[in-house]
């Protein structure tokens, strides 16, 4: 028996004057899953992420998370219910240590005011969660750098480290290896490999390596439209899919 959807994307559409950015589209990803979302520029991923996270409301169509119809709701209303965003450029607290950023990530999601943030920062209310995610992430050892002395990956890692500290039922990645060199990337392929089937993602990749180590299934987006929707392997093969993306090379 299927399991039902923990987010369910029906029928979404966006236009911009005389351009369809989403173009009746329908995505399902299933608890436990990766679902990637993959596409040449302009294929509308961007768009997506918009109204998925609720940055954008769609111009028809659902979006259906957890049981709720979450397609008018505002951002922090779906945080709330379980939906995290990271973001194609990174956004942390650059001066603040990593652990103050993992703490304040906790903070904000259980609706504390920023204004009492300074005492809050030595409450172990918030430290001792902060901590035991850092540790999941293996960044505890750096729980008290400076976030903007980092490596650009290890602030990738962070921003994980921030949305998993709001407890989501769905991690909604944009393009987590952005920026980064071959080194970097492996290692974030490595730590996602570590949280899969732990979470539920949906994540938007350029890095086609990454993509098939790490997907179940993926959504081929042109247009904003969905060409395929598939296994990595289903995709691999798929001869449109080929043709307006991946190419023989790529596909072989």
């Amino acid at each position: 028996m299927t399991a039902e959807p923990l987010l369910s994307v029906q029928m979404l559409n966006k236009h911009f004057g005389g351009i369809v950015a989403t173009d009746n589209l329908s995505i399902d990803v299933t608890p436990g899953e990766i679902h990637a979302v993959i596409g040449p520029n302009g294929a509308g991923k961007t768009t997506l992420v918009a109204q998925l996270s609720g940055m954008l409301k769609p111009d028809g169509g659902k979006v259906i998370f957890d049981g709720h119809d979450v397609t008018s709701l505002p951002a922090p209303k779906r945080s709330k219910l379980g939906l995290a965003r990271s973001f194609q450029i990174t956004s942390i607290f650059r001066d603040f240590s990593v652990i103050d950023n993992v703490a304040m990530a906790i903070q904000a999601h259980s609706g504390h005011s920023f204004r009492f943030w300074r005492p809050a920062r030595n409450d172990p209310r918030l430290q001792d969660p902060a901590r035991a995610v850092l540790k999941q992430v293996g960044l505890e050892e750096r729980a008290d750098i400076i976030s903007g002395n980092l490596a650009h990956g290890e602030q990738r890692q962070l921003e994980i480290a921030m949305a998993l500290a709001t407890k989501p039922k769905l991690l909604l990645l944009d393009e987590p290896m952005a920026g980064m060199g071959a080194e970097d990337s492996e290692q974030m392929t490595r730590f996602l490999i570590s949280l899969k089937g732990k979470y539920t993602m949906l994540l938007i990749e350029h890095d086609m390596d990454a993509v098939f180590r790490l997907a179940d299934r993926i959504t081929v987006l042109v247009y904003g439209k969905a060409i395929a929707t598939g296994t990595p392997e289903e995709i691999r093969v798929n001869e449109e899919v080929r043709t307006a993306y991946l190419g023989e090379d790529e596909a072989a």
